[in-house]
């Protein structure tokens, strides 16, 4: 090394291009895992022909699951909620909006008695339009 040369300058920025590239790859694994948590663990009831309800889709979309162990479950927000408090919920979430629509998703082994409890209650939370979510049966 020759005598004259001197060391680089001190560079005082941080360089936030790693810590970016992180950000981007975590958002984008939870853009993908996001969607399959909220839907829950129900295994849908298949039919040759259902009907499309695209506002079953829709973020603000007031969906009630019920598991195969009948429990059930609340979206948004995705929370367990006991069958008795889900009216007093389900009429608050629908204060204010035109579209008074619940989608049920009701796993496909879960008992009729279980549905038919979450059916009431929500007939008694005021629920004009009852959707009852379900897959496009597969050809052998």
């Amino acid at each position: 090394m020759a005598k004259n040369a001197k060391a680089p300058a001190i560079v005082s920025e941080i360089n936030v291009t790693p810590m970016v590239d992180v950000m981007l790859v975590l958002l984008i694994i939870f853009m993908v895992v996001t969607p399959l948590i909220s839907r829950g663990p129900v295994n849908l009831v298949e039919t040759w022909f259902p009907i499309a309800m695209k506002g079953a889709n829709a973020e603000d979309a007031i969906i009630v699951a019920v598991t195969r162990s009948g429990e059930v479950f609340l979206s948004p927000g995705n929370s367990r909620v006991a069958l008795d408090e889900m009216s007093g919920q389900v009429s608050d979430l629908l204060t204010g909006r035109l579209d008074r629509t619940v989608y049920v998703r009701a796993d496909s082994r879960s008992k009729y008695q279980a549905v038919e409890e979450v059916v009431d209650a929500l007939r008694a939370a005021g629920v004009d339009q009852l959707g009852l979510i379900t897959e496009q049966a597969k050809l052998i």
